[in-house]
């Protein structure tokens, strides 16, 4: 008995290998072909196993990383969303506003993120289950903004008491609505125009 014990503790663990691997080249091709699925076809018609043969694996592997596409579209939203507007600091609130909004005309002039942002927003209103899971990345952003709001009050530019969410709303739609929505262009004159704008409007 004692020398099964001692041979136990001695037994070295395995490493989990092949299959029990999520591996990043994997997950990263069905990342680029569940966006490409989605441009092509709309969320409605969303296959997984389309994805999962556009990438190149069996559908156990995309199954093993996201349950279903609502699960999938929430994860990669919230992680590839927030990366493509991360901005960094910047010295004043107009730097801050033209900054961010630099990285949201960024993002809107990519053809495959504008028709996904337009389809999702279509598609939340007639799908309950992908509305509240997307609804924690949206809030998500909201924090990020909080984040630029936060700096501009400890620089004595904004007052404490300021409206944050719509702020919030003010600091995108304008030109989320100019690109997106109308399909119209944005160059530096009028981002920088639009930032001076939004940041007068905000300190009053």
């Amino acid at each position: 008995m004692e020398r099964n014990r001692s041979a136990a503790r001695k037994s070295p663990v395995r490493a989990p290998s092949g299959a029990a691997i999520m591996q990043v080249a994997v997950t990263d091709a069905l990342v680029r072909a569940f966006f490409q699925e989605w441009t092509r076809t709309g969320y409605s018609g969303l296959s997984l196993e389309r994805v999962a043969r556009s990438a190149g694996v069996g559908k156990a592997a995309l199954y093993r990383r996201w349950p279903d596409k609502t699960a999938m579209a929430s994860d990669l939203m919230s992680r590839v969303g927030l990366t493509i507007t991360d901005v960094g600091a910047q010295e004043s609130l107009e730097d801050d506003l033209k900054a961010v909004l630099f990285a949201i005309r960024r993002a809107l002039r990519h053809p495959q993120i504008k028709r996904i942002l337009l389809d999702l927003h279509a598609e939340m209103e007639r799908t309950p289950a992908l509305e509240r899971a997307i609804r924690p990345f949206q809030h998500m952003r909201r924090v990020r903004i909080d984040g630029l709001i936060d700096r501009a009050i400890a620089r004595g530019e904004l007052k404490p008491s300021i409206d944050r969410k719509t702020a919030a709303d003010f600091i995108a739609a304008p030109l989320y609505w100019r690109i997106a929505v109308l399909g119209g262009r944005s160059d530096r004159a009028h981002v920088e125009g639009l930032a001076h704008m939004i940041a007068s409007a905000l300190r009053a």
